[in-house]
């Protein structure tokens, strides 16, 4: 008896489950299916009867697209965020993933005093003035890597890498280091073959991040041709005229909010690409990096 309850129990639990998962999946597409369809509109489309989430396959339009991706601002703004993200996460590997191993040394002189020293920044920020007049000292104004190196290693992401290496068993790293490895040979022979999920993990974070970085751009950069792909997509979607950012052709066959559906739609688009192929390694990276201490 009790068995069939637990059974039934269990039963409407998957349910609830599988409904608010449902239910979180068609809160997230359907607005992105919409600003798909909407990029698709061929000029004269009139719809008053689907509320723009469906137009027959037949009357698609990617003349937005074709414009789009020909166009020097909109092209040079997607070159400028590539070389932020592909760089910044570079930069950023470089420093958390040897900051992060040092901190999962258990032997390491002064662990927990620099651990503290680390937190002090995360938990109490500097501030928005201090941060822009140290950019400018460094004379990095109008330059891509005022938005790559300010946050270049995040602590969150440095601790819960460094709560993976943890995990890893002692006992590998201590027969490296009787064959005579030294730390930095076991950290790249040894240790980063283990951490697959936790580095892939970690890398998208700062992709994903760099990918959309709006607001230090703004501070930073002055000159159009440094503007990344956000600020460009902010402005496209915010100026009463579009031609003040794209030259809108009069004889287009696309109506502006075509251009403006398909501009959004083309910014998220890498990171859609991306993340279906790394969120399998999510779950481990994420569980087994838990801060511990």
């Amino acid at each position: 008896m009790k068995t069939g309850i637990k059974l039934k129990d269990d039963l409407l639990f998957q349910i609830l489950v599988n409904g608010f998962l449902l239910t979180v999946l068609l809160v997230i597409a359907i607005p992105i299916w919409r600003v798909f369809m909407m990029s698709l509109t061929p000029l004269g489309y009139i719809d008053d009867k689907t509320f723009g989430l469906w137009i027959p396959p037949w009357m698609w339009s990617f003349e937005a697209y074709k414009q789009l991706l020909n166009h020097p601002a909109f092209i040079q703004a997607t070159l400028n965020s590539t070389i932020i993200m592909v760089v910044g996460v570079i930069i950023s590997m470089l420093l958390t993933v040897p900051l992060a191993y040092a901190l999962s040394n258990q032997h390491l002189p002064g662990r927990k005093l620099i651990t503290g020293v680390i937190l002090v920044p995360f938990l109490f920020q500097a501030g928005l003035i201090p941060t822009y007049l140290v950019v400018q000292r460094l004379g990095l104004v109008d330059n891509l890597f005022a938005i790559i190196l300010p946050g270049a290693v995040s602590v969150y992401n440095t601790l819960v890498m460094k709560g993976f290496f943890e995990g890893l068993p002692e006992e590998l790293k201590e027969a490296a280091l009787l064959d005579g490895a030294n730390e930095l040979q076991v950290m790249w022979h040894v240790i980063l073959p283990l951490s697959k999920p936790i580095l892939l993990t970690i890398g998208l974070f700062y992709a994903v991040s760099l990918w959309n970085e709006f607001f230090t751009p703004i501070l930073y950069l002055n000159k159009n041709d440094l503007m990344p792909l956000p600020v460009l997509l902010r402005n496209i979607l915010m100026a009463a005229n579009i031609n003040e950012y794209l030259e809108y052709d009069a004889f287009s066959n696309a109506p502006i909010q075509a251009f403006k559906a398909a501009s959004v739609f083309i910014t998220m688009l890498p990171m859609v690409i991306v993340y279906p192929w790394i969120q399998k390694y999510f779950t481990k990276g994420t569980l087994l990096g838990g801060v511990k201490e």
